[in-house]
């Protein structure tokens, strides 16, 4: 069984992770499929959105622990090395050109929790529950911290980090690492409703507003900063597609008709 399913139609792409029997826990080889999987992707010139899910009753269990028996007998320069992939895999994730959502239909724990907060938007089931349960393990949640900083906070981040207890979805929804909580049934309506969103907006556009944000987050208000954000406008404001869009807004054609 392939440890990925991945599927591209119309510039929609669906990365499912695909070890159900393991509840989709990482390995090396998971881990290298993944990055693959997302570079890909991120050369694709027509490519809109992609959502990430996983089959299965459980999203990722992070670590798989066959593989953490090898792990266990890793010399350093192994470890590094073998951290700097799952480095470079969140990395793949969180930096492709289009917005990433998490499809969330199981619990997600350690690096699991890692992948959704790679991810720009996140839809998860009210019955999952989340933990950084690195420390159980005498281990740190180190290569997916940046990340999960960014989602929770470092306030929250303390807490979870340091006692690996469970986080329940309403808990998950109000630290900001979903988006949106909802019943198993809904869960596909509410993502498709997200994925027609960003297919109906600017497909440059969305690409620049999530290069936008990640180069304005956690940055000083200062004059460099303003100036930034001023000459980000005036370049979309000048491209062909901010032009025919913003023509169609103010003469009211209908976004129908539109060819993207």
């Amino acid at each position: 069984m392939n440890k990925l399913d991945v599927r591209l139609e119309g510039g929609v792409a669906h990365v499912w992770l695909n070890r159900p029997a393991m509840r989709n826990a990482f390995d090396a080889a998971t881990i290298a499929e993944l990055t693959q999987a997302f570079s890909g992707l991120a050369a694709q010139a027509d490519l809109r959105v992609v959502v990430l899910g996983a089959h299965g009753s459980a999203f990722c269990a992070g670590a798989d622990l066959n593989w953490m028996r090898e792990v266990a007998a890793y010399s350093w320069d192994e470890n590094h090395a073998d951290a700097s992939a799952l480095s470079a895999m969140l990395w793949s994730i969180a930096s492709l050109p289009v917005p990433v959502i998490a499809r969330v239909q199981g619990d997600a724990h350690g690096g699991g929790v890692g992948l959704i907060a790679a991810c720009d938007i996140a839809v998860g089931v009210g019955s999952a529950g989340f933990s950084l349960s690195e420390v159980r393990l005498g281990l740190t949640p180190a290569t997916i911290s940046p990340y999960v900083l960014r989602a929770i906070g470092e306030r929250a981040a303390r807490r979870y980090a340091l006692t690996a207890e469970r986080i329940d979805a309403p808990t998950a929804h109000a630290l900001g690492l979903l988006h949106e909580v909802c019943e198993a049934e809904a869960l596909d309506d509410r993502v498709n409703a997200l994925v027609r969103a960003i297919v109906a907006n600017g497909p440059q556009a969305v690409r620049a507003a999530k290069r936008l944000i990640g180069e304005v987050a956690g940055q000083p208000l200062s004059a460099a900063l303003r100036d930034h954000t001023a000459r980000h406008i005036a370049d979309i404001r000048a491209s062909d597609e901010a032009r025919a869009r913003l023509s169609d807004f103010l003469n009211k054609v209908p976004a129908c008709s539109r060819k993207s």
